[in-house]
């Protein structure tokens, strides 16, 4: 919220994750920047994106600096979540005039260290 406070809509997104990078440092959250994720297909790699942040190790947050948030956007987000099979993630838009953002659950998700969670 300060990001999008202090800098208002209309930059491109690459700003908004620069200055999402100094607001997490300054508040020392642990976060990994535009990281390298595999994606897999019945267990082949088939290609890679790229993930705006992961943050703590849990969150996967997706950015976006764009007039509205459509369902497309949404689809992405959960898409990403369950190829990583990541429990939680965040999708936030810094371009409409209000910040926007959406908290995503992966439904899928699967977790290595519960074996009652196979």
């Amino acid at each position: 919220m300060s990001v999008h406070a202090t800098l208002g809509n209309g930059f491109q997104e690459v700003i908004y994750q620069r200055a999402l990078k100094i607001e997490f440092e300054d508040r020392r959250i642990k976060f990994v920047r535009e990281m390298n994720m595999p994606i897999f297909y019945k267990e082949k790699m088939i290609g890679e994106r790229r993930v705006d942040f992961f943050v703590e190790d849990k969150i996967m947050l997706e950015l976006k600096a764009i007039i509205q948030l459509e369902n497309v956007h949404l689809a992405q987000a959960k898409n990403y979540l369950e190829a990583y099979n990541m429990q939680v993630g965040l999708l936030i838009n810094f371009g409409s005039t209000s910040l926007q953002f959406k908290r995503l659950e992966n439904q899928k998700y699967r977790d290595s260290n519960n074996p009652l969670n196979p």
